[in-house]
């Protein structure tokens, strides 16, 4: 190309702003009208939008240097383009290669195994019926069981179970015997009164005069079925002050006395609010025991004795 007529030396030289100077004007460059930078037949770098085909030669390419490239003719808005196919008309989302499509039933890229799944969904379900069926009938024997015989034996043993524990236990107690003052053999100087109210033997009666040394009372023991160890327990009063005695069972003393303390705390003086209970160790033989509470040497004995028992 020729300087002065057709524009710049080389495309780099193009200056797309010379139709402002003057030099520019005075040759030739004017404002762009859509192909060219402002001097004649100048370069044009400008690409319209979908021009180039990838995969296929570029037109813009193949033209001439200097030239205007050859764009493709596109379509009206809304006319469908020669160029173009819609995906859906290649195999696997593309351009045809020349590769056939893969046809159901093998090959890789296949669709999703419906009837796999499908067989697999049906044998769920079935499993699922034979379950609830299985426990249907599991629960109509049941049923049947309870309406034709009466409970099962792991039912019946708790049942006949507790009543004979609870009925042993029951003889047990009740042959362990009880005796009130009436029925105690009584030493010299020893009483019956029910001049104090609160003694819980029939007719208020309780044992008096068990305040000095030598003073004692002995209970005959029968019916002991089994030798073992017992608690004796005897029903006291006291005027507010601890007491003690001694606790001896077949002509054998305790080692520790039997302990009368005030353990409710009753006021000094006061039988009518010092009623009350304590308890002692005591081994018997099998059948007939003698228990005596006496006054000896040592012992601060002054209290009242209305009941006496075995636990």
């Amino acid at each position: 190309m020729t300087p002065g007529n057709n524009g710049a030396s080389t495309p780099e030289d193009d200056d797309p702003f010379g139709y402002l100077y003057a030099d520019g004007q005075a040759n030739g460059a004017q404002p762009p009208s859509g192909g060219g930078y402002g001097y004649p037949n100048s370069v044009s770098r400008v690409r319209a939008v979908g021009e180039r085909q990838y995969g296929q030669p570029s037109q813009q390419q193949t033209a001439q240097y200097g030239q205007p490239p050859t764009v493709p003719q596109q379509g009206a808005y809304g006319q469908p383009n020669a160029h173009y196919a819609a995906p859906e008309n290649f195999g696997g989302g593309g351009p045809s290669t020349g590769r056939q499509p893969v046809q159901n039933g093998g090959g890789r890229g296949r669709g999703p195994n419906t009837k796999g799944l499908l067989i697999g969904a049906v044998a769920v379900v079935a499993a699922v019926v034979i379950g609830i069926a299985v426990a249907m009938a599991g629960g109509d024997d049941k049923k049947d069981d309870t309406a034709g015989g009466g409970p099962s034996s792991s039912a019946s043993a708790p049942q006949s179970a507790s009543p004979s524990a609870s009925a042993s236990g029951d003889e047990d107690e009740a042959e362990l015997p009880k005796a009130d003052a009436k029925a105690l053999n009584l030493g010299d100087g020893v009483t019956t009164s029910s001049d104090v109210t609160g003694a819980k033997a029939a007719g208020g009666i309780y044992v008096a005069g068990f305040n000095h040394v030598g003073a004692k009372v002995t209970w005959t023991v029968n019916g002991i079925k089994k030798a073992g160890n017992f608690r004796l327990y005897a029903s006291y009063s006291i005027p507010g002050v601890d007491a003690n005695a001694t606790l001896s069972v077949n002509g054998k003393a305790n080692s520790q006395p039997l302990g009368l303390k005030n353990f409710i705390g009753s006021p000094a003086g006061n039988y009518e609010k010092g009623w009350q209970s304590t308890w002692a160790p005591v081994t018997l033989n099998k059948g007939t025991n003698v228990i005596e509470i006496s006054c000896n040497a040592g012992n601060q004995c002054d209290a009242l004795f209305d009941q006496v028992w075995l636990e």
